[in-house]
């Protein structure tokens, strides 16, 4: 499976090889992953990561909520990173869509933390 930072960069438009962006890019992922937490997503204590070895797995193996969460990160970063480069209609949509999966991985950490 992909790294977390290479899956991430790959979204973001940027080459594996090119690590420039990686020490921002990392600071963002880490973030998103505190609010994941918050959510009750993911590890009960947390997760973050310092490089391009871990991977989605080291977060999450729920295969159908991990395609969720790996689509939240991209969003959350992605305005994080270069919000500059988004307009305004466009930051609008995916503020629209971070909500929805706001909610619904909130949900399913719930159905989650019953059935454990």
């Amino acid at each position: 499976m992909e790294s977390i930072l290479t899956s991430i960069k790959k979204l973001l438009g940027i080459t594996e090889d090119y690590k420039q962006f990686d020490p921002e890019i990392i600071v963002h992922i880490n973030s998103v992953f505190a609010d994941l937490a918050q959510m009750g997503v993911g590890p009960s204590k947390g997760f973050s990561i310092w490089d391009d070895t871990a991977i989605w797995d080291d977060f999450i193996s729920d295969d159908l909520l991990l395609q969720s969460v790996k689509s939240y990160m991209n969003l959350r970063v992605k305005i994080l990173f270069d919000p500059n480069s988004i307009g305004s209609s466009t930051l609008a949509s995916y503020e629209r869509q971070i909500a929805q999966w706001e909610w619904r991985l909130n949900v399913a950490a719930e159905r989650n933390n019953e059935n454990t």
